[in-house]
């Protein structure tokens, strides 16, 4: 564990000493806060008209304004998470320090799971961009916590199977922008899988739609922990870093 956790601080201090961390932490932030506010307009609007036609109903901030927030980081994460894991490994191959890596005394595993873990703590640092606009919320209304941290936790669970694919993709290729482009891709796949679903109830439309990230997270946005999405999130990790290794194992051979 002593030899992840060195990979991983190695890989954590490698974002902020160049300038990636620091643009995706503020250009995350603005995005989310455009929302925020966006959100916020609309659910007071709506709650003064629905007051002055006298309409008799709470409203509900974690329906009506925190779940569908929690959606629109669910499609944000598409585009910075390839730019998070894209140099993982893509990078260690341009500069040639892959084939000190493959030969050091570290397991396979300790090195993926190591950055792998850098990169999902970065993704976590991104997340807490938002408690600003989110202490704003509580300060001034009056919203469940808890549905709002199951929901956060199914971002990250959500966040840590797109990390490990993207970990995968990034030790194919020594270019960064081929491995960003390709975790995009192959993000956005399995984020549209489930819209098949609409127009077709075949066997395989079924299949596709169970791949889909987005649809596994629906109960999260609800404040719902179901076991069946946690799991399905959980083998995406796994099956992401398993590759992974499988690649790593490659390297190894030919270096």
């Amino acid at each position: 564990m002593r030899n992840v956790w060195i990979i991983c601080r190695k890989e954590l201090r490698s974002y902020f000493v160049s300038p990636v961390a620091y643009i995706l932490l503020v250009t995350f932030a603005v995005i989310f806060g455009y929302f925020f506010w966006a959100s916020l307009r609309g659910f007071l609007n709506y709650s003064m008209e629905a007051t002055m036609e006298g309409e008799q109903f709470p409203m509900n901030v974690n329906e009506q304004l925190l779940r569908g927030l929690l959606a629109n980081v669910n499609v944000i994460e598409l585009l910075f998470i390839p730019l998070i894991t894209m140099r993982l490994f893509a990078e260690e191959k341009r500069s040639g320090t892959i084939e000190l890596l493959t030969t050091s005394p570290v397991t396979d595993l300790q090195v993926i799971l190591g950055k792998w873990l850098s990169a999902l703590i970065m993704y976590s640092f991104v997340l807490l961009a938002t408690a600003l606009d989110l202490l704003f919320l509580f300060k001034f209304g009056n919203p469940d916590w808890k549905p709002l941290a199951i929901g956060y936790l199914g971002l990250l669970l959500q966040a840590g199977g797109l990390l490990a694919i993207g970990t995968f993709i990034s030790t194919l290729t020594r270019n960064q922008i081929i491995a960003g482009a390709v975790t995009f891709g192959a993000c956005l796949l399995l984020f549209v899988f489930g819209w098949v679903s609409q127009f077709d109830n075949s066997t395989w439309a079924q299949v596709l739609s169970y791949m889909s990230l987005n649809s596994h997270f629906d109960s999260f946005a609800r404040g719902v922990l179901d076991t069946k999405d946690a799991v399905y999130y959980l083998s995406v990790i796994f099956l992401g870093l398993f590759f992974t290794s499988r690649s790593m194992e490659s390297m190894r051979w030919r270096s």
